[in-house]
Order: structure tokens, then C-alpha cells, then sequence
């Protein structure tokens, strides 16, 4: 591929610059159900994405093919942002970048077939139905992909980076008196076939087990305004709808965040510390460069309770004079980057969970979660809750299960009212759709928040 020839062509028109990201991507997935792997997938693609900047308007190609007539017309279409502006050339030559590597993959995933991986997910079966009687059914889905990439710029930036992604997921469904529970427990990391191991079969069986029984004995709890403790984890969740979301500098550019004229502000109590991270080992949100050629690094959004920066792009970081952040990030080829997370998570307190617990009268701890949303203008979000416990006098009392949390970002961080020192980074499939999805990853230690609205019985 000629690449400078073909970003010559992207600023034919003019422009600001240019980027190509050639992808080559193999999917593998085996499912087990009714106690026997009876689905398996095989999926291959690859293209190449080309993206011109004109100001803060992009054009944006792809295709499939890799005929070199059918890679210049695709250049010659994402030229069309500019309009007869001054061309600028791409730089003579490319300059390699050298990556740390965070996900050396140590056994491929190509040199493990569907027959190597079915034993695991039998055991995992096998495993579940011994620790309880009352499991009635068992799914397992075994997912695994890798990516090569492929980038190269009109500055004459270059990287390649390989990026491997293991997720294993169960469900469990229990039947007890006619009455029936499902909960689900998942792992994921950047891992190449040594991720897929007996203690993690194992461990999965084990919470998945617990967390199904768990529900026969929650209520859905009364609704109302309370203070919450959520629980280290994934609780995390909570700091992406309500504040990651909203600081990803696209929506700051276009004035559409709560937290558009915040920077510089104090908009959380002191000791706080929130952090959006791509530089964790294996992580399944990690990256060793962003998707369009800037360093993943670690960095912190809110430092003591000031906000101190947004998540840019290179788009955003030029509108804001600022440095990007390694964040521009896309499903594929077939998507322009964006602001998107990476590992999104808060830096222990000095408070303890039992003290958090014990400091309230009436009201929720709440520790397993799934999908979330909120409105970026207003920041007003919810999550639901698979499970948790009432507080009642400073203790765990009635298990409860299947309720909202709703609440406000800015106001949510203002009334954080303590914070733990249990940090946890929850390893589970998490995924963050914005038009186009990514993986992703959450956490915090457990920390009280004044007041949320939580759904629940009248």
C-alpha cells in the first residue's frame, strides 16, 4: 500500500490533515447450552478507514477492498470535507512509533481450535450444576478476537499494534418452587488462550452459583430518596454515565455537557480523585496507542476535586489548545475516532466500608449492576441494580434486588459523602455504546452518596 500516496490524495482538496487505519480483524465465539457446545463462529474482516480534517469538519471513507484504485477513490472521497483550501503534503517519511507492549499475548489465540476450548466450558457446566440443585440451565459464551492495526498520518506518524480480547460469560437460571432467577458474572482482558484456565472456570462457577441464589431471598425494595453506599467495583458504572460521559470533549466542543464551563472548578469534596486509564496491564479497556496515533496514558480528570481535564481527541485537543489524551478511539475501520473511555475508576479514600455503612440509618447498598444511560446536557442518568442490601441502623439487613438508581452527575459527585480504601477494578464484558461500540472497563472503592432516588415498590 502506498501510503503517502494515498494521503496525498485525502488533502488533495485541502484540509488539515489526514489518517489512514488499516484493520485486519479474526473473531472467534463457542457457546455452550443445554449442556452441550452447540454453536461456533468464525469471523474474519479488514479494511481501511481514511479520515480528513478540515477545522473541526471530517470527512470520513472506508472500504473492504485492498485494490489500490478502489483505496484511492476512497481517499479522493474523504477529500470532499475540504474545498479548493491550501493543500497540504504529507510528511516525506514515516517515523515508527515504539509501543510499550500492555497485552502480550503469550499462547495465540490462533493455535488453540474449537475442540481445545470446549473441555473449559463443560467443566464450567459441570461446576455449576454441582454447587446447586436448583440450577435448571447454563449458558457459557467463549468470545475471542484479534485485531491488527495498521495507522500512518499526514505528520508521518506510524504505529502497529496487535490487540488481543478474551471474554468468557455464564448465565445461570435457578428454579426453586415454581419461582425462577438469573443472574450472569463475566471476565475480560487485552489476553491471548492463557486467559482460558481452570481457576477461572472455577471462579466463574462459584459467584455465578452464589449471586442466582442470592436473588431468591431479595425484595424489590421501596422507592424514595435515600443515601446509598455503592459498593468497590463495579459501582463504577456510576462514574462513567454520570461524569465520564459528560467530560468526553466532543460534547464539551459543542457546548452539549453540564460540565462544559466547569474546568478549573471545584465540583466534588476534597481527597477525590477520578481517573480515566489506559495504561493498565491486560485491561480490557487499555490500549498501547489510541486509535489515531497518540500514547495511551493515564489521566486524571478530576485531581482533589477540581476538574482538571476534559477526554480529547485530537479534534477536541486542537480546539482547546491542549495536548490529546489517547483518547480517540473506533469500533473499526469503518468508524472516525471519537472521544471515548478507556478504564474509568476513582483512587481509594481513607474511609473504610464498614464505617460508610455504619454512619447511615435507613438506607441502600447496592453491589451488582448492568446497563446504564444518561443525558449528557442535562447529566441526569440511571443504572439498574441486580442486587444489594437494605441499611437499616448501621447494618446489612433484607437482600434486595431489580431497582433503578437515578440521580444527577454533578450533583451525585457533590454529595459523595465518603470514600473507602477497597479499590476495584471490575474485569467484567463491559461496553460503551456512542454510535459505535468499544470495550471498556470501570471501578471505584465503595463510597457513600448522600441522596440518589432510588425505583422500587411504593
Amino acid at each position: 500500500m502506498d501510503s503517502r500516496k494515498l494521503l496525498n490524495l485525502a488533502l488533495s482538496k485541502g484540509g488539515d490533515y489526514a489518517d489512514l487505519y488499516v484493520e485486519k480483524s479474526f473473531y472467534n465465539t463457542i457457546t455452550l447450552q443445554d449442556g452441550e457446545v452447540n454453536a461456533a463462529g468464525v469471523h474474519q474482516e479488514g479494511g481501511l478507514g481514511i479520515r480528513v480534517v478540515k477545522g473541526q469538519n471530517t470527512g470520513y471513507a472506508f472500504t473492504e477492498s485492498a485494490v489500490p484504485s478502489d483505496r484511492e477513490k476512497t481517499a479522493l472521497i474523504a477529500s470532499h470535507i475540504a474545498n479548493n483550501g491550501a493543500v497540504v503534503k504529507t510528511a516525506d517519511r514515516f517515523t515508527t512509533a515504539q509501543l510499550p507492549n500492555r497485552y502480550p499475548s503469550l499462547i495465540p489465540w490462533e493455535s488453540m481450535s474449537v475442540h481445545d476450548k470446549m473441555p473449559f466450558l463443560y467443566r464450567l457446566n459441570e461446576l455449576i450444576f454441582e454447587q446447586d440443585k436448583r440450577v435448571s440451565k447454563v449458558i457459557a459464551r467463549l468470545e475471542n478476537s484479534t485485531s491488527s492495526i495498521d495507522f500512518y498520518n499526514s505528520y508521518g506518524d506510524h504505529f502497529s499494534d496487535i490487540r488481543p480480547l478474551a471474554s468468557l460469560l455464564v448465565v445461570c437460571i435457578m428454579e426453586q418452587n415454581g419461582h425462577r432467577e438469573t443472574a450472569s458474572v463475566s471476565r475480560s482482558f487485552r489476553m491471548g488462550a492463557e486467559f482460558l484456565t481452570h481457576e477461572l472456570v472455577s471462579q466463574l462457577a462459584k459467584e455465578v452459583t452464589e449471586r442466582t441464589a442470592f436473588l431468591f431471598d431479595a425484595q424489590q425494595p421501596k422507592g424514595g430518596e435515600m443515601p446509598v453506599v455503592m459498593s468497590a467495583g463495579s459501582s463504577g458504572i456510576l462514574l462513567h454515565e454520570a461524569i465520564g460521559h459528560a467530560f468526553e470533549a466532543d460534547f464539551i466542543r459543542k457546548n452539549e455537557s453540564v460540565f462544559s464551563d466547569k474546568m478549573g472548578e471545584k465540583i466534588c469534596r476534597n481527597g477525590i480523585y477520578v481517573i480515566d486509564d489506559g495504561t493498565l496491564q491486560g485491561n480490557r479497556g487499555s490500549l498501547n496507542i489510541d486509535d489515531e496515533g497518540v500514547p495511551a496514558q493515564k489521566t486524571y480528570m478530576v485531581t482533589d476535586g477540581i476538574l482538571t481535564s476534559f477526554l480529547h481527541d485530537r479534534i477536541s485537543a486542537r480546539f482547546f489548545n491542549t495536548t490529546p489524551t489517547g483518547n480517540g478511539r473506533r469500533e473499526s475501520f469503518r468508524y472516525a475516532p471519537l472521544p471515548r473511555m478507556r478504564a474509568t475508576y476513582m483512587e481509594n479514600g481513607k474511609d473504610t466500608e464498614e464505617s460508610l455503612i455504619a454512619s447511615i440509618k435507613k438506607g441502600l447498598y447496592v453491589d451488582t449492576f448492568s446497563n446504564g444511560q444518561v443525558q449528557i446536557g442535562a447529566g441526569d442518568f440511571t443504572f439498574f441494580v441486580k442486587s444489594g442490601y437494605l441499611i437499616e441502623n448501621g447494618k446489612l439487613t433484607q437482600p434486595i434486588k431489580d431497582t433503578n438508581i437515578i440521580g444527577n452527575g454533578p450533583r451525585t459527585l457533590s454529595t459523595i459523602a465518603g470514600v473507602a480504601n477497597n479499590l476495584l477494578i471490575d474485569d467484567g464484558t463491559w461496553t460503551c455504546g456512542k454510535g459505535q461500540t468499544c470495550p471498556v472497563s470501570c471501578g471505584m472503592p465503595s463510597v457513600l452518596v448522600e441522596s440518589l432516588t432510588v425505583g422500587g415498590r411504593i
